[in-house]
Formats: structure tokens, sequence, C-alpha cells
């Protein structure tokens, strides 16, 4: 018999793999094309490896953990992680590095879904705050990355410290090989019919839309947010960065204290309260011309982008229980999308009207995500009475 709490650390622990692989790529650029003299355009492809990685990992770790269990998926992409930060570090081949950069784009994306499906089939009615709490460890892990680079590069060299952040990764796989994971849901073979079946599910396609929203501007943001305090408030680089940090440091707190307050407060009470927030507070960074509130507003949008995850996730797992890695694999993907046009489609924009009129894509897609989830609360409060 697994416990509960060493399963959630274990969770924990991968989900912090995960934010370490989607800030990697970013953080190591300078040394990257200092290493390989490579042109912005092969940074550009690297990228969309790393993006095709991550949405190929989580289209197939549902049937995968639904069939098999959540242990040997979690070592593997845990040894593939840890494979790729060490051969990047010492690696010499820009083939080799595609290949790596894939690989660990492919593990993340297994990790990140395998993680968030297995908080909520052991949460029971506290999958929202449990999915919360696991969504705090993304941003210690994706933190990390840039911190330690920015502290330690004047001692020790990229390779260095890459090598030891896959050392971080693979005590983690250890720690997953000595412990006891649930067992597969479907053990006498995987229901073909019935994963297929999830896809003309509209409701779990309407929670898809949710997250395709939901993901598209949270990666906006944190990827127009420096540009914007560049060009429209003339800060410098350096600075917008670290401005930029009290967006990311806003969703860590929020989801912090949602794990608290979704186990006293309704899920939808509270993602409709964070909706009002986020809307709010993109107004306020559009519109404002000053660099405290804009800050401000920066902070308060992390604050608001903090339970559309956890919240559409802990309804998933709890309406699709069975198949729930396969369910959570269908929504990831839906979600990836966005967090691929919707950043790309802002670019477009701002070419044409300007990068400040162009974030108007944040506020529409809040109401978007309001106007859909008032759709899905119907289906399923009537379902209840049902």
């Amino acid at each position: 018999m697994y416990r509960k709490k060493t399963v959630f650390t274990a969770a924990c622990l991968g989900m912090l793999s995960f934010g370490i692989v989607l800030t990697t790529l970013g953080a190591i650029l300078p040394y990257i094309f200092e290493q390989y003299g490579i042109s912005k355009i092969d940074a550009g492809s690297l990228m969309s490896l790393l993006s095709i990685g991550i949405m190929t990992g989580s289209l197939i770790f549902g049937p995968v953990v639904d069939r098999y269990g959540y242990k040997a998926m979690l070592i593997i992409s845990s040894l593939l992680i840890f494979i790729g930060l060490e051969g990047i570090a010492f690696g010499s081949s820009f083939l080799i590095l595609r290949l790596l950069i894939y690989l660990i784009g492919f593990a993340g994306g297994v990790i990140n879904g395998g993680a968030n499906a297995l908080v909520a089939d052991i949460s029971e009615d506290v999958k929202s705050a449990n999915l919360s709490l696991l969504g705090v460890f993304f941003g210690i892990g994706a933190i990390s990355v840039p911190f330690l680079l920015g502290n330690l590069l004047t001692r020790f060299s990229y390779a260095t410290i890459m090598s030891s952040i896959g050392l971080i990764v693979a005590a983690i796989l250890v720690f997953f090989l000595f412990i006891r994971f649930p067992e597969p849901k479907q053990k006498q073979g995987f229901p073909i019919a019935e994963g297929l079946g999830l896809l003309k599910q509209s409701t779990l396609l309407l929670f898809g839309f949710i997250l395709f929203f939901e993901s598209g501007i949270e990666i906006t943001v944190g990827s127009w947010a420096t540009s914007f305090m560049n060009q429209e408030l003339s800060i410098e680089a350096d600075q917008a960065v670290l401005f930029l940090s009290f967006y990311w440091l806003g969703l860590m707190l929020a989801r912090l204290v949602l794990g608290y307050l979704l186990k006293k407060i309704s899920p939808a009470t509270v993602l409709l309260s964070c909706f009002a927030i986020a809307f709010g507070s993109s107004i306020l960074v559009i519109l404002s011309n000053n660099i405290t509130f804009t800050v401000l507003g920066l902070f308060l949008i992390g604050v608001g982008f903090a339970a559309g995850f956890p919240v559409i996730l802990g309804y998933v797992g709890e309406f699709y229980a069975r198949l729930s890695g396969t369910a959570f694999s269908i929504v990831f993907v839906i979600a990836l999308m966005g967090g691929t046009i919707l950043p790309f489609l802002t670019g477009v924009i701002a070419e044409s009207i300007g990068l400040r009129l162009s974030l108007s894509i944040v506020p529409m897609s809040i109401l978007m995500m309001f106007i859909l989830f008032l759709v899905v609360r119907k289906r399923f409060q009537y379902t209840t009475k049902q």
C-alpha cells in the first residue's frame, strides 16, 4: 500500500523537475550561442523542439499511466532529463544538442502531466487544493535555474552548473526508485474505445479550451512583459527581467495560499474571483505608464492566474477518474496549443498596432475563460442534480 504523503512528495519533486526543464533552455541560451556559434533562427528552432517535445510527452503520458501506473514513467522520464542536462553540459555537437532538447522536453511533458494526474488520483475531495500546492514546486524549479546561473557563473562554468542541476534530477530519480505508487487503473489492458470516446466528451473539451486560454495568457505575459516594460516604459532590459519576477512571485504565493483556501471555499468561487483579479490587473498593466503600477499589475496578474490549472484539473480528475491520465493528456495538449498560439499571435498583432494594444489579448482571453467556465459549471451542476 502506498503512503499518500510520500507519493505527494514524489509528485512535487517531479513538478520541480518540469520547472527546471521549462526554464533551462532560455537560461543557457548565451552559453549555447557561444559554444555552438548558432544564429537566432537556430535558437528559435531549439525552442520549437522543446515545445514539440513537451506536447508529445503530454499526449502519450495519459494512456501509459492508466495502463502501467506512474512509477516506471516517472523513473524513465527523470533519467531522460538527467541524460539531457548532462549532455547539454558536456556535448559539442549541435545535432546532438537538438536531440537532447527534444528529449528533455518530451520527458518534461510526461512528468508534468503525470505529476498532476497522480495528485488528482490520490487527493479525493481536496484535488484543487493539492494541485495548487503542486504548482508551487513548478515555480521553485522554474526560478532555480536562472537564480543559480545568475549567482554562480562568476565562480563556475555553465557546464559545471548544468551538470550539478542534472545531479539534482538524479537524486529525485533515486527517490522514485524506493517508494510505492498507486496501482495502474487498467491492469487488464487499456480500453481503447473508451479512451477515444473521451475526445467526444464536450465537457472535457470545454475544460481543455479554458486551459487553452489560461496557458496562452500565462506564457504571453511571461514572454512579452519584459519587452513591454523596455519598449513602452523605457525600462532597461536587466531591470525589466527583475520586475518580471514579481509576476512569477504572485503566481507562486497565490498557489501557496490557495492550497489552504481551496479546502475552505468552493473551487468555482475561487476561480471566478481569480478571473476578476486577473482581468482588472491586466487592464491596469495595459493602461499604465508608471513602472510602480505596472509591477503591481504584473504581481496581481500572477495572483489571478494561480487558480486556473489547479481548479480545472481538479474538476477533470473528479469527473473522469476512471481514465484520469488520458483525460489529463487531452486537456494538456489543448492547453499547450494555446501556449504556442497566443504568444505568437500577440507578436503578430504587435507588429501592426504596437505591443501595448496587442496585450489586449490577455483580458479578452480572460473573458473567454469566464464564459466557458460558466457554460461548464451549468453542465456539471445539472448533472449533479440528476
